[in-house]
């Protein structure tokens, strides 16, 4: 469709045939010389004023509203849209707006840019409630389009407008960051945000020798926006409290500073979280919705972790409400499927919440909503015609069974035994819909992680090789085959009866393929299953899979730049070298240079995981007498030996003091090398041992330690230091 002039009523014509119809949308999209005019008359329209009938006001808010609808449209219509730079249009045309302007042609595009924000974090994810579509083709220029609407030029537009008289303006925006600060660095962005006025005020309030981070700083108060958005609960308008408490749940997740602001009391002052908590209970179901999300994020990102319990009572009100919500079969199904991702989020990796959260019923209540909507036993194309709100529900219920079962067996238990969820569990690991089969594969991972369910339910039904099925799907969708893999790591463990199932299956082979997966957590996960597989197992299993993995592919991951994949590729070494065949193996595989050189690596890492297993690797190899000389030999191991005993934290020097003990007890020679690298004086400090041992150690920083807190490490070095004055009284 062309529109050869800018008039209100064609332009309303275009508007109306658009509207709910993605197929008119998508043509639409098509024409890009009517989209350019839209998008050039937002923020220049005087170029427009006389072709157009109608006022200039009139024509750019018609503009803006088929700009705005587009954005809610196929994915070509938001390409169009970037490609003609729309996000900066809106930006422009609301930077330039006088106050003389009427208020609607604000609103209107506070409105567009609100809602082509939206769009494109829609696009960049992750999604807010549950899987959404993944769209790999447009994530780069909407991640770049979406970074430029958060650098400070574009908050100087729109933040300040979260003050406009105008209640439309404030809404758009607040739901703007409500729906866009999916990102950390986005959450920080506006969170450390100061108006101009503001921002000056700091810089002429500095001197140089002032510390750059003032205390009493507006921007060390939670932020300018969350005192703006805290301002805003304050009104009436129930639509706006609305916004503001999703804005300020996006604005608190995962930042600690703002929502410990929220949380906490200022003098004379209740905390926003208590006006947060009351609204929880508000008669208005949307605006309990979007407190209870909102206090879930301040109780978890607010308080660390061993002061959880003393604010109990707030989330016992989420819970109660969430409960309400989750079991009315009233209730419309994206209202049930939002209060069960509150529940997931609530709970999520907390022991104390998720058992809090079973004894109040929840886990009843999400296992009752899951078998009204879900059949136990498949019939043909039982999902094909089901609405998609039903599936997203299904999705957020198991979502949330998965997270209250991870930790304890008693929930586990009560899962597969007394709500006997296994059947409903297995039917949705085929449903069509990718979030159904994701939070499935939840529900097992966290079920398998009980010994005695993995030994009777998982087995006895199916439901392992159900999900091994899903594991082998080369055209799943990487995020549910990631879910999966998750699974089989737990059903490769040694005490797993599932194991030589797997094996005979090709689990081995399978995960060979994904260690070059272009998904790194789905090959991570990969390496992973093979550091569970080779957990106390005996030698013809660390051929074989070493035969298929190959020994490069093994000092690739040793030396890898991401320190996940290290520590992964550590364990799995460690477990490789807990026998004296399987040291031998990996000596002569990787050969002792390349093998100490990436010790070596490891035992300099930056990252503690990495260093704890490169340790407890290291604490292997020195089992091997016969390559105990190349350890003390090698230019850099000792070096890094000692400086594990001075800084690291015990899970680590506990290995390191064990391979030091074990290279004198072998080698009542090596006291000239140890003494070098300032293991003995190291050691002394440790013990406070006044022994037979006085050389000055070649650095200082040994003299600065105190005695070694931990009886097995400071046992370990006083064994290690008999050694050494044994082998040095002999000398």
């Amino acid at each position: 469709m062309t529109v050869p002039a800018l008039t209100i009523s064609a332009l309303k014509e275009a508007k109306n045939s658009i509207i709910g119809n993605p197929t008119a949308k998508r043509a639409l999209a098509q024409d890009d010389a009517f989209i350019a005019m839209l998008v050039d008359c937002v923020h220049n329209p005087e170029a427009y004023a006389d072709s157009s009938r109608g006022s200039q006001d009139n024509v750019r808010i018609e503009a803006a509203h088929i700009l705005a609808s587009l954005s809610y449209g196929p994915s070509d219509a938001l390409c169009t849209l970037l490609k003609l730079d729309a996000p900066r249009a809106f930006l422009v045309a609301l930077s330039n707006l006088h106050p003389s302007e009427p208020p609607p042609l604000k609103a209107a595009l506070a409105r567009g840019l609100r809602v082509l924000t939206v769009a494109l974090a829609d696009t960049v994810g992750p999604a807010e409630w549950g899987l959404q579509a993944h769209m790999p083709d447009m994530q780069g220029g909407a991640k770049e389009a979406l970074d430029s609407l958060f650098q400070v030029d574009a908050l100087d537009v729109y933040l300040p407008l979260l003050c406009d008289p105008s209640t439309q303006v404030c809404i758009s925006i607040a739901q703007l960051l409500a729906s866009s600060l999916r990102l950390q660095a986005y959450r920080l962005a506006v969170s450390e945000w100061l108006p101009l006025s503001e921002r000056h005020k700091e810089v002429k309030g500095k001197r140089g020798w002032e510390k750059a981070d003032n205390p009493k700083s507006p921007s060390r108060s939670g932020g300018w926006a969350a005192r703006q958005l805290s301002s805003l609960l304050q009104r009436r308008d129930v639509k706006l409290q609305e916004a503001a408490l999703l804005a300020l749940a996006a604005l608190s997740k995962d930042n600690p500073t703002v929502a410990a602001k929220l949380a906490r009391s200022a003098p004379d002052q209740a905390p926003v979280l208590s006006t947060i908590l009351s609204m929880c209970k508000s008669r208005v179901i949307d605006q309990q919705v979007a407190a209870c999300l909102c206090a879930t994020n301040v109780l978890r990102s607010g308080f660390p972790p061993h002061y959880l319990h003393i604010d109990h009572s707030s989330a016992m009100t989420v819970t109660h409400v969430a409960n309400s919500l989750i079991s009315s079969e009233t209730e419309k199904p994206i209202i049930r499927t939002k209060a069960c991702h509150i529940m997931y989020h609530l709970v999520c990796d907390d022991k104390d919440l998720c058992q809090l959260a079973f004894d109040r019923g929840c886990l009843t209540k999400l296992a009752n909503l899951v078998k009204s909507i879900t059949p136990s036993e498949p019939t043909p194309g039982w999902d094909e015609d089901e609405p998609e709100s039903t599936a997203r529900l299904r999705e957020a219920a198991l979502t949330a069974i998965a997270a209250i079962a991870l930790f304890d067996n008693d929930i586990r238990s009560e899962v597969t035994d007394t709500l006997r969820m296994i059947p409903y569990i297995q039917i949705s690991l085929s449903h069509r819909h990718p979030g159904v089969r994701y939070a499935a594969c939840q529900c097992v991972r966290a079920l398998s992680r009980a010994v005695s369910v993995l030994r009777t339910n998982i087995v006895d039904s199916g439901l392992g090789l159900s999900v091994y099925q899903v594991f082998c799907k080369e055209d799943e969708d990487q995020r549910v085959r990631h879910a999966a893999s998750s699974v089989i790591c737990n059903l490769v463990t040694d005490f797993s009866p599932m194991k030589e199932t797997l094996l005979a299956q090709g689990v081995i082979q399978n995960c060979v393929k994904l260690l070059d997966s272009p998904d790194q957590p789905l090959a991570l996960n990969a390496l992973w299953t093979f550091k569970n597989l080779l957990y106390k197992s005996n030698t013809d299993l660390k051929r074989r899979v070493m035969e298929a993995l190959g020994w490069h592919t093994l000092h690739r991951f040793l030396t890898h730049d991401n320190h996940q994949f290290q520590e992964q590729a550590f364990h799995f070494t460690t477990n490789m070298t807990d026998n004296e065949d399987g040291l031998e193996m990996v000596f002569e595989g990787l050969g002792p240079s390349v093998l100490l050189n990436a010790v070596s690596r490891g035992l300099d890492s930056e990252h503690d995981d990495v260093l704890r297993q490169a340790a407890s690797l290291l604490g292997n190899l020195a089992n091997s007498a016969t390559h105990q000389r190349d350890i003390i030999s090698h230019p850099r191991i000792l070096h890094s030996l000692r400086q594990c005993l001075i800084d690291a934290k015990v899970d680590v020097r506990r290995p390191a003091v064990a391979c030091v003990r074990e290279l004198v007890r072998v080698n009542p020679h090596c006291y000239r090398e140890l003494h070098d690298a300032g293991i003995d004086t190291t050691l002394r400090h440790m013990c406070d041992y006044g022994g037979g041992l006085v050389a000055a150690s070649p650095t200082g920083s040994a003299f600065t330690m105190g005695v070694e807190e931990d009886s097995e490490v400071r046992e370990k070095a006083r064994e290690a230091l008999r050694w050494l004055e044994r082998t040095d009284m002999g000398m």
